[in-house]
């Protein structure tokens, strides 16, 4: 049963044979074809050089692959030792991690890479749109305003109509230096409303101008077709959206009603009394300052509120860094998991072939080893072990047959030695006897 076993697992170890080699040249090839697109999208220059460049790159993937993972197919599973199979595994991870750094982020960038410049100029607009809306925000913050300043002016007004028409101020009516004074405020006041009108406007239009723009972005964004031409087209819509937000910074009316807040104090003038009698005299006096206090207090509230208004934060400037595929897959790696793990196991899944081989021929050694030597020979084996020693039998006959021939020629060739001596040395032989 064991040797049935053992025996149909070299069956199938060599019927997987061509198929484990066909299996690595197509994953070599697959690897080689996306890394030629993924080197394509980051190189420059012509259209010639490039082509030239990237298959030769790509080549260079596809054999290095198949020559790696061959050789761990027919070494990995044949090293029993501890030390052998942890140096193995050792140069299988340098060789994946090589492999992982030279053909799979490009691969990554070949199947993902349009998406992840899509994500880039994505995650770019709405960067942008939280730029412009805080642009915008900052530059209405001065309207807030508004509401105080149009009641100061319609205050101002109210007084003066009331002083020229009833004296409410001072008991006299007319036009005299009190109805100046406050047809003055009113007018300054009126002045600084009309400011902030104005800048609404110009900011309204400038932040239209920044939807448009980035209307457009979203556009290029979704739009159907080639990443190139619309990644350009994406980035000359920046540059116009860089300067809306830089106008919307410098329309803000805060600085100009933070100025105006001190000059309604600082500059104010109060006319001359005019009153006939010193009795008109003291009460447009009193009056007066009653207004100059009241503009010194609602110029204190203007200036405070503009100095909150300039502490907020300014819009930081934007740099848009346009990224090639590849970059744009690796700093967005997390969005596109599933591409990096298609990525990564064209590479590496030779890897499970490898491990397979191993296991089974770990399982054959270990049936081979449980099983005496009689059992472990198979017939052919034992066919090539007889005639083994058929041979060795007859060798062994030839050479002793081969030896008692040469004694055989070793005494004749002494004895042929003797018969040849002269008569002087055979008579001394004989003396020699004799004696």
């Amino acid at each position: 049963m064991a040797v049935g076993a053992s025996q149909r697992l070299h069956d199938g170890v060599a019927a997987v044979e061509t198929m484990t080699r066909f299996a690595l040249a197509a994953l070599a090839l697959a690897s080689g074809v996306y890394t030629y697109l993924g080197v394509r999208s980051i190189l420059d220059g012509s259209a010639t050089a490039v082509f030239f460049a990237a298959m030769i790159y790509s080549a260079s993937v596809s054999v290095g692959i198949y020559a790696f993972w061959t050789y761990m197919a027919r070494f990995y599973p044949h090293v029993i030792t501890h030390t052998g199979r942890a140096a193995m595994l050792g140069v299988m991870a340098l060789g994946a991690a090589m492999i992982i750094a030279m053909s799979s982020w490009l691969n990554a960038a070949a199947l993902a890479g349009s998406a992840a410049l899509e994500q880039h100029l994505a995650q770019t607009v709405e960067d942008y749109t939280a730029d412009l809306d805080q642009a915008h925000q900052n530059a209405l913050a001065a309207q807030s305003l508004l509401p105080d300043i149009q009641r100061a002016s319609e205050r101002f007004a109210q007084l003066a109509a009331s002083e020229r028409q009833t004296g409410a101020l001072t008991g006299t009516t007319g036009a005299g230096s009190v109805v100046q004074l406050l047809t003055q405020m009113s007018a300054q006041t009126k002045e600084l409303e009309n400011g902030i009108n104005a800048s609404r406007e110009q900011v309204t239009t400038l932040f239209g101008q920044g939807q448009k723009r980035l209307e457009t972005m979203r556009t290029l964004v979704s739009a159907p077709g080639a990443i190139e031409p619309r990644a350009d087209q994406f980035s000359s819509e920046v540059v116009a959206l860089t300067g809306v937000i830089a106008s919307l910074g410098q329309t803000s009316i805060a600085p100009s009603i933070r100025r105006a807040a001190d000059d309604l104090s600082l500059g104010f003038i109060a006319p001359v009394a005019d009153g006939g009698d010193a009795d008109l005299v003291n009460r447009q006096d009193q009056v007066m300052e009653t207004v100059r206090a009241s503009v010194a207090a609602q110029s204190k509230v203007l200036s405070e509120a503009a100095d909150e208004i300039l502490a907020r934060t300014p819009v930081a400037e934007r740099r848009f860094v346009p990224l090639s595929s590849a970059e744009a897959v690796l700093r967005y790696a997390a969005d596109f998991i599933p591409a990096w793990a298609g990525a990564i196991s064209i590479d590496l899944l030779p890897g499970v072939l490898v491990f397979i081989l191993a296991a089974v021929h770990g399982a054959i050694r270990k049936q081979e080893e449980k099983l005496p030597f009689a059992e472990r020979i198979t017939a052919a084996e034992l066919l090539q072990a007889l005639d083994v020693q058929r041979a060795v039998t007859a060798n062994g006959a030839n050479l002793g047959e081969m030896v008692t021939q040469a004694e055989a020629e070793s005494k004749a060739e002494e004895l042929n030695n003797i018969t040849n001596l002269d008569p002087r040395t055979r008579a001394k032989d004989r003396s020699h006897e004799d004696r």
